[in-house]
């Protein structure tokens, strides 16, 4: 039976101070969303907490809220509240919510993330903090340089769990988790629960309270679906362009797309027709650059983003009208967290996938995990079907010019390696022709007199 959340109409409902609730008025909120209501009595009991909602749904504020109304005013150095996400761009999200909501409240921040100078973040933590923000390898640095001490740590939040462990940054957490108290309330929220995530909890957590808003894998209601079946990477981008060219419809577009070379193709196709109106993000570009980007898109100064999956969890976007798959993500909960970046705040959404007959697989298993199959779209008659192939589409077989090819494939057909050795390969290294000769020359016979000769003898009696 599905849960029905009529626990609060509003925030003033939270018992709130009068300066976090006013901060959270001056933000345009006013009645709290479903995990908001569940996880502050959650948070504030001081038990242990595992949180799945749906992306999209409020879940920064549904940790940040409790932790900001119980933590009091204080001048020691060392943070008493850690908060760990996956990347660079949700750190500064992260951090800039916190400040939103202690505008009126003496709360010191502090972000920390690799890519930048960590001597410069090593001094800004030394000169004090309440809320250390960070990505869990650049913390697990400062740690290790003594940069940073967690001995005074009351809570723990880990956002988007799944994506550090798909990120390999299993070994960071747990080295992190040595250097805190036991004794400490641990905070987790998600989107998706994998089998990763539970052996994490049952390792760390004790006894955790559970609360999920929406089943793992379950899409908003707000949020429309289609997909078109497409026949390679640049086929995928005609169909991209010639939806885009209709500015009424694809106001705010996010396009998603496997890897940075892909990224980087996709916007060097897209480029010439729309230029300026397109932005890129990708883990090769310099902090600032992605910052610009991000901000160019939010504020609309660009019409599209270009963005890999390492992104889909860091990015808080303002009205963001389609968000187009350019690829069928391998793992289906990753799709998830895509269309959850549209669709925001009860805003309508719309997403679109294009995937190739070689993704169909991958499709299906969406589908499988959302329960819900993708309504498809006719392929457009006036987009070009191009025959050029990227070098991950390109057949293996049938490469016969190349040639660092072709001696390979000799080298694989020649006869067994217990061949014949030739007269010159078959000589051995006996110190030089020079010494051997002089040692034939001048060399005595061996005596009977000879210690050397007569070595062997003794021992043998």
């Amino acid at each position: 039976m599905p849960q029905i959340f009529l626990l609060m109409s509003t925030f003033q409902d939270l018992n709130l101070s009068s300066q976090l609730l006013t901060a959270i008025d001056e933000l345009g909120f006013d009645t709290p969303t479903p995990i908001q209501q569940e996880a502050y009595p959650a948070v504030m009991s001081g038990k242990d907490l595992v949180g799945i909602a749906q992306t999209g749904t409020g879940k920064t504020l549904a940790y940040l809220i409790p932790i900001i109304q119980g933590l009091k005013y204080s001048k020691q150095t060392n943070p008493r509240i850690a908060i760990l996400v996956p990347t660079r761009e949700l750190v500064l999200q992260v951090v800039e919510n916190i400040k939103s909501l202690t505008t009126y409240i003496n709360l010191r921040p502090v972000g920390v993330y690799g890519g930048t100078n960590i001597n410069a973040q090593a001094q800004l933590v030394q000169q004090g903090c309440d809320i250390i923000v960070g990505t869990p390898g650049r913390m697990y640095d400062l740690v290790v340089t003594r940069a940073l001490s967690l001995k005074s740590i009351q809570k723990l939040v880990i956002d988007e769990v799944d994506v550090m462990l798909d990120l390999g940054f299993r070994f960071q957490l747990t080295n992190i988790f040595d250097h805190l108290p036991e004794r400490r309330h641990n905070v987790m929220f998600s989107a998706t629960m994998t089998e990763d995530v539970d052996e994490l909890i049952d390792d760390f957590f004790y006894e955790p309270k559970r609360i999920a808003i929406a089943l793992s894998g379950t899409p908003l209601d707000n949020i429309s679906q289609q997909c078109y079946k497409v026949e390679n990477f640049y086929t995928k981008a005609n169909l991209l362009a010639h939806l885009l060219r209709d500015k009424a419809e694809f106001g705010k577009v996010l396009i998603f797309v496997p890897n940075k070379k892909s990224a980087d193709r996709l916007y060097n196709v897209l480029h010439e027709d729309f230029a300026s109106q397109l932005g890129i993000i990708h883990s090769n570009k310099t902090q600032n650059y992605r910052i610009r980007s991000i901000e160019d898109f939010d504020s609309g100064a660009s019409r599209m983003l270009i963005s890999t999956d390492v992104m889909a969890r860091g990015l808080d976007l303002d009205k963001v009208s389609h968000v187009i798959n350019f690829d069928v993500p391998k793992f289906a909960e990753n799709y998830m967290h895509r269309i959850g970046r549209t669709g925001r705040a009860e805003h309508e959404g719309k997403s679109i996938l294009l995937y190739t007959e070689a993704e169909q697989e991958w499709k299906d298993a969406i589908e499988t995990l959302m329960d819900y199959k993708i309504p498809e779209m006719e392929f457009p008659e006036e987009v070009e079907i191009s025959k050029q192939l990227t070098p991950d589409e390109r057949p293996e077989e049938g490469d016969t010019k190349n040639p660092h090819r072709n001696r390979k494939a000799k080298i694989r057909v020649s006869g067994p390696s217990t061949h014949e050795k030739s007269a010159k390969n078959s000589k051995t290294n006996q110190g030089g022709s020079y010494h051997r000769e002089l040692a034939k020359k001048y060399k005595k016979k061996k005596t009977r007199g000879d210690k050397n000769a007569n070595r062997g003898k003794k021992r043998l009696r």
